[in-house]
């Protein structure tokens, strides 16, 4: 298994997403998370952003298990085995 620093920097900048921009599901993106991405940003434009602090919860909590995580840990759980959801 490789560990370059794409991987690593992934997760730091999914993180950040996750906590400052939950709600619309930036940091799925970062991770090429492309569904779930657009399930958070639709859930949040869709109801004209009533979920939004449902979906902002799940980006906090997601973004804090990112960076809380050891790299090895990251890039196993969200780079190799895409894990799309918490």
């Amino acid at each position: 298994m490789t560990n370059d620093g794409s991987d690593a920097s992934k997760k730091i900048a999914a993180g950040i997403c996750g906590i400052l921009l939950g709600s619309l599901g930036i940091h799925k993106f970062v991770l090429g998370y492309s569904t779930e991405g657009l399930i958070m940003l639709l859930v949040t434009l869709l109801t004209c952003f009533f979920a939004s602090p449902i979906m902002g919860i799940i980006g906090l909590i997601e973004g804090i298990i990112y960076l809380t995580k050891s790299d090895e840990e990251f890039i196993q759980t969200y780079v190799l085995s895409k894990k799309g959801w918490f």
